[in-house]
């Protein structure tokens, strides 16, 4: 997944004044504990992130 393809994910889930506040701050358990910020930037691949972001949003399986 690009980079791009998962930001437009988090703002259709967490509109776009959310998204990234939501990913600076939340932090998830299945990233180890890191935020999505944190979690990219060590180079974790955005298709992990997403499956973890969408774990803890419960998102439905056809939204994953």
């Amino acid at each position: 997944m690009r980079l791009t393809d998962f930001w437009e994910r988090m703002e259709r889930q967490l509109g776009p004044a959310y998204a990234d506040s939501w990913a600076r701050d939340y932090v998830i358990e299945g990233l180890g504990g890191r935020t999505v910020h944190q979690a990219l930037e060590a180079g974790e691949d955005t298709k992990v992130v997403w499956r973890a972001v969408a774990d803890a949003l419960r998102l439905p399986p056809s939204e994953r």
